[in-house]
């Protein structure tokens, strides 16, 4: 890790906001590197993520990156793409699920990582909190007709749903998304990486 992001990381892990996650013993969760051409932005780190400190590697993982048609290599090389989740520790729980991302998390070092990161050439959003926070009032109605829409926020941005298993019945019910945009994404993100 460069000097730069030695620093930001020191200043994300002293920061108020992150106290708490200090004291359970928890580090922010995210890669970054100057050479990086691609920022995948996601909801926050599981539990399990955090834990491990390793993003992405469960069954999601293995979806996204047969989606992307990226080694894990590729994926875990922060030259080649940088982890931003919209918050980089873990929320904890709530009644159906993990908490959301912190509000105010990304806004405040987002832009600090991405400013050093001049080789970017695609954000893939994954989910509602990453395609709100970043599209704004471009984003669709809702999270399908977004990713549906994917065309519209090209070159910069490619909005996917989430790769769990749990949304099986989503993609049962949106034959398009494998039939038309698996093969544009892995398309766009082989010219990105050549």
């Amino acid at each position: 890790m460069s000097d730069i992001f030695l620093t930001i990381h020191s200043v994300i892990v002293a920061d108020a906001q992150n106290v708490q996650m200090r004291k359970k013993g928890y580090a922010p969760l995210y890669t970054a590197a100057a050479g990086a051409k691609i920022v995948i932005i996601g909801q926050a780190p599981g539990k399990r993520a955090q834990e491990s400190m390793q993003a992405w590697r469960d069954k999601s993982g293995d979806t996204l990156r047969s989606w992307l048609g990226v080694s894990e290599d590729q994926f875990y090389d922060p030259n080649v793409i940088a982890l931003l989740p919209m918050d980089f520790y873990f929320p904890g729980k709530g009644k159906s699920g993990d908490l959301p991302p912190r509000k105010g998390f990304a806004d405040k070092w987002h832009p600090k990582l991405l400013n050093e990161m001049p080789n970017i050439k695609l954000i893939i959003l994954i989910g509602n909190y990453a395609q709100k926070h970043y599209l704004k009032e471009a984003a669709k109605k809702n999270l399908t007709e977004t990713v549906r829409n994917y065309k519209d926020y090209l070159p910069e941005y490619f909005p996917l749903v989430h790769p769990s298993p749990l949304n099986f019945r989503w993609q049962a019910k949106n034959p398009w998304f494998e039939l038309e945009v698996v093969p544009a994404l892995r398309q766009k993100v082989k010219q990105m990486l050549q």
